[in-house]
């Protein structure tokens, strides 16, 4: 059952990636069939996401089934979100990353091993993957916004400028996103104060470093919006080089410890 819900979950993503290009390439409106075949993709994903991370000795959180994990939530997020904003064509660049990761937290290596963990290290661990999720999401938002931003001064208003919405609204909901991701940040922070026995131990050093400095990073850039009014090259700027500090803390330091104990 595992690999049979991976491989509809994975053909189903790319199918709805790919009618989602399509109607971009259109100038047509996203259909409803797109938004049901992501779902039903997203559904056939938790299926094979709880089966890689359940084990029988505990929860596997190995480099490609925690990957798989992120993908899911960015899809199931994305695809709510897509309910009450037109951000459909992030399905083009989300749904086919999702359709990878599922595949590899089944086929690739196994990295990691299934471990027992405690309530507060539970909650800890959770926030960080909602934040690193959001943050992902605003990432890709900060990519359709600089090239949104790229074509309106080269006067380009046809292709995926048409299909966006305005700028002023793309702008809020890049910012939506990293107000929501650094309360979730800050809380993940804090919780790992609280349930961790020492967050700068050797293993966790790097990974506490990188995220207290993407926590600043993002800071300023709430910073800057709210005081100095700054908009989307420097709001682009600021969100790639935070996201890329965490994706080195919480997915770089996992991909370094996980082949060390495997």
């Amino acid at each position: 059952m595992l690999t049979l819900s991976t491989l509809i979950a994975v053909f189903l993503y790319l199918i709805a990636a790919t009618l989602q290009f399509q109607t971009l390439k259109k100038q047509t409106k996203s259909s409803a069939l797109i938004k049901i075949t992501a779902a039903t993709g997203v559904i056939f994903h938790t299926f094979s996401v709880y089966s890689v991370l359940h084990q029988p000795n505990g929860i596997n959180l190995g480099f490609f089934i925690a990957g798989s994990l992120v993908a899911w939530l960015v899809a199931t997020v994305v695809l709510f979100s897509s309910l009450r904003h037109p951000i459909e064509n992030l399905f083009i660049g989300i749904l086919p990353m999702a359709a990878l990761n599922a595949a590899l937290s089944v086929w690739g290596p196994n990295l990691g091993v299934a471990k027992i963990y405690q309530g507060g290290l539970i909650v800890h661990i959770l926030l960080s993957i909602l934040a690193y999720s959001v943050f992902t999401i605003a990432t890709f938002q900060a990519f359709l916004l600089s090239k949104q931003d790229h074509a309106l001064k080269q006067h380009h208003t046809r292709g995926l400028v048409a299909s966006l919405p305005p700028l002023q609204t793309m702008e809020r909901l890049l910012f939506e996103m990293i107000w929501i991701g650094m309360i979730l940040l800050t809380a993940s922070l804090v919780t790992g104060f609280l349930f961790l026995d020492n967050l700068f131990a050797q293993q966790l050093a790097h990974k506490t470093i990188l995220s207290i400095m993407a926590w600043i990073l993002y800071a300023i850039l709430l910073w800057g919006r709210t005081v100095l009014g700054w908009r989307s090259h420097r709001a682009v700027r600021w969100t790639v080089s935070g996201f890329f500090l965490l994706m080195l803390g919480f997915f770089g330091s996992k991909l370094v410890l996980d082949i060390i104990d495997f």
